[in-house]
């Protein structure tokens, strides 16, 4: 298989920033890259420009970080309006939140940010206090806390059972 080196001009993921130096096929390369003005072919002109851009990238990634830093701090002060659940007996939850039901009451609290951020490794499905960390920038994670409430009123149907057998053991022992 052939492979051209080529030096990215923007950032492509999974591959590198621009300014990098890269080998990647020759198809790929060919067909997506240099048409799509991501890179050009690696020539000994070519190898000048690199300062100029990792000059450029460096700026980049500050402002990124920045700005996820400054989102960061409005996430934690915020506290997301609790999921009302429907539940069946003994509080157990029919469904589950999911990483894109957190997306939405995001989004509905005022907050932009890509659903692919939300780290729910597992869906939630118990009732409570939880957290989920939103990855904002691969230097900014923050854990923004939710609660997981029940829409039916939740009836202590086990510690009115309790009481019941204790006053026959009682009665019995009384005879």
């Amino acid at each position: 298989m052939a492979h051209h080196e080529i030096l990215l001009l923007k950032p492509v993921e999974g591959l590198g920033g621009e300014g990098d130096q890269v080998k990647v096929r020759a198809g790929y390369a060919r067909n997506f890259l240099l048409p799509g003005g991501f890179a050009v072919p690696l020539t000994q002109s070519n190898r000048k420009q690199v300062e100029a851009l990792k000059k450029r990238r460096g700026e980049r990634e500050a402002q990124e970080v920045s700005s996820a830093q400054e989102l960061g701090q409005k996430l934690e002060k915020a506290h997301l309006e609790a999921f009302v659940v429907k539940t069946g007996e003994g509080g157990k939850m029919f469904g589950a939140i999911t990483a894109a039901d957190i997306h939405d009451k995001l989004t509905a609290a005022g907050f932009s940010i890509d659903r692919k951020r939300i780290h729910l490794f597992t869906p939630v499905k118990t009732l409570g206090s939880h957290t989920v960390k939103v990855k904002l920038h691969t230097d900014v994670t923050v854990e923004v806390p939710f609660d997981v409430v029940s829409e039916n009123p939740i009836v202590a149907a086990t510690e009115e059972k309790q009481p019941e057998p204790a006053k026959k053991a009682e009665a019995k022992g009384a005879r």
